[in-house]
């Protein structure tokens, strides 16, 4: 797991609405993550931003539950 300042720098993309996703889920739910959570979300910012976009609008679905019940949060819709 990553210190959570280093988890702010990664969420910094070349996508603009992608920074300000990220940022927001951060702001809002970072403190509540349990261990699974932050492991999925750490994933996550693992990928290509256009991947990462794909999944936050659903024309692809999560490869695995954790995710999938972080993305609706992540983009706005929870």
């Amino acid at each position: 797991m990553i210190s959570d300042s280093m988890l702010r720098w990664r969420c910094r993309r070349g996508k603009q609405e992608l920074d300000i996703l990220l940022r927001n889920f951060l702001d809002q739910h970072l403190t509540r993550l349990n261990g699974a959570q932050r492991a999925a979300f750490e994933r996550l910012l693992e990928m290509e931003d256009d991947d990462l976009l794909d999944l936050l609008y659903g024309r692809v679905a999560a490869a695995d539950p954790e995710t999938a019940a972080l993305l609706p949060r992540l983009s706005g819709r929870a």
